[in-house]
């Protein structure tokens, strides 16, 4: 059997024609669900995003690379920024973050602030909110502008000249930002930040302003399917140590309070947004990076696992 699972691996790993033909399958069988999802009303700017837009793109570690639908439009990543802030605090500053916050899925909502206040200030991984808010409070007791240090190392990593933060959807953000306030405000009082609660989530809210494309994306966290080297820059570009735990907190705690389900029919680390954008990482393989803004009732992309779920049943890249 494993050897069988290598053969259809192997198909795809340096056929790009092949995952192209992929790629549009699946997009061409997934459209029928348009319309079932909603995209984040939450924040004003992101109801404007036309819903009928589908992308998705492949990047292998033998170079081979697909796309299809939308793949090339720039989208407002939102959450999937934690992922790289939390690998830029443990680059830069190792395990100080685990004193401050923790591993564990949460079960409640991404935006919860209950369980926050009942378990003391401490968030439960750092994909969370609340977690989030204290990953870039590390950065942004030492740096002037954190969500610039983002973008940047996110256009460094997908090799693209010029990442944009979309100011008009941080505004928009940070004008309904009355949770992020609230959990910001009880980080502080539990002193699991240093910084001001009011400047700390108006640089959040830039954070996750960033735009990108699924190409972008998916070439951004191919090194976390390499163990930290870039095959497209031919060097290490993170830890191997860094990839591993990052790729365990992703496959534990990345998809918000669906990540059991999302384990169950997809079995592959993942980060996703309310922008609709969902980034993948087979191990060994390569990424995929999704996006559709309608979302389901956990805040995920809901063509976009779907999407996920027949590229790992077609390709057999799952790892579980």
């Amino acid at each position: 059997m494993a050897n069988l699972r290598n053969l259809k691996l192997n198909r795809y790993l340096e056929n790009g024609d092949a995952l192209a033909r992929v790629l549009r399958e699946i997009l061409e069988s997934s459209r029928s669900l348009t319309g079932k999802g909603k995209p984040a009303g939450y924040i004003p700017e992101l109801k404007n995003v036309d819903r009928s837009r589908i992308g998705v793109a492949v990047e292998t570690i033998a170079g081979a690379r697909a796309s299809a639908g939308d793949a090339d439009t720039s989208f407002s990543i939102q959450s999937i920024s934690k992922l790289f802030s939390l690998i830029q605090v443990l680059e830069r500053y190792g395990d100080e973050i685990w004193s401050r916050c923790g591993k564990e899925p949460s079960g409640s909502s991404f935006n919860s602030f209950a369980q926050l206040e009942s378990e003391r200030g401490i968030p439960r991984n750092p994909f969370i909110n609340a977690g989030a808010l204290t990953v870039t409070d590390l950065l942004h007791r030492r740096l002037a502008d954190p969500a610039a240090l983002i973008r940047d190392y996110l256009g460094v990593l997908a090799g693209a000249r010029e990442i944009a933060i979309d100011e008009k959807v941080a505004s928009s953000e940070f004008r309904t930002a009355h949770r992020n306030l609230a959990i910001a405000h009880i980080l502080k009082v539990y002193k699991r930040i240093s910084g001001d609660p009011v400047e700390l989530v108006r640089a959040y809210c830039r954070q996750c302003a960033i735009e990108m494309s699924c190409v972008e994306l998916a070439r951004a966290a191919l090194p976390l399917a390499c163990a930290g080297y870039h095959p497209v820059f031919g060097e290490a570009v993170m830890t191997e140590k860094v990839t591993r735990r990052v790729n365990a907190l992703l496959l534990t705690s990345g998809m918000y309070a669906s990540v059991g389900s999302f384990a169950y029919r997809v079995g592959v680390p993942a980060k996703s947004g309310v922008g609709g954008g969902i980034v993948a990482v087979l191990p060994n393989f390569g990424t995929v990076a999704v996006w559709s803004p309608e979302l389901d009732r956990s805040g995920n992309s809901l063509i976009g696992t779907r999407l996920l779920e027949l590229f790992v049943q077609i390709t057999g890249t799952g790892v579980l």
